[in-house]
């Protein structure tokens, strides 16, 4: 699958974001490095399993966790399911 051209981002993911993606991590290309491109590039890359993740998870950016679609991914960014109790 070709990407657009963009900065290269590391995108980890845990427990159900790495079911939903069937991979640890890898490396994506994002025209814009924010939370919301990258959150509408999973979501028509992985399709339903990752949408329900990031319906209720969130990503780890630059050690701040942020559910904010504007925020700017910097080298890497962890994709996080959502977590009893919090």
């Amino acid at each position: 699958m070709a990407e657009a051209a963009g900065r290269s981002v590391l995108v980890r993911y845990f427990a159900a974001a790495e079911e939903a993606a069937g991979r640890e991590e890898e490396r994506v290309a994002l025209g814009t490095p924010t939370v919301g491109a990258l959150r509408e590039l999973l979501d028509a890359r992985y399709g339903e399993a990752m949408r329900l993740v990031l319906r209720n998870g969130s990503f780890l950016v630059d050690g701040v966790v942020s559910r904010d679609p504007d925020a700017v991914i910097g080298e890497r960014v962890d994709v996080l399911p959502p977590f009893a109790g919090g």
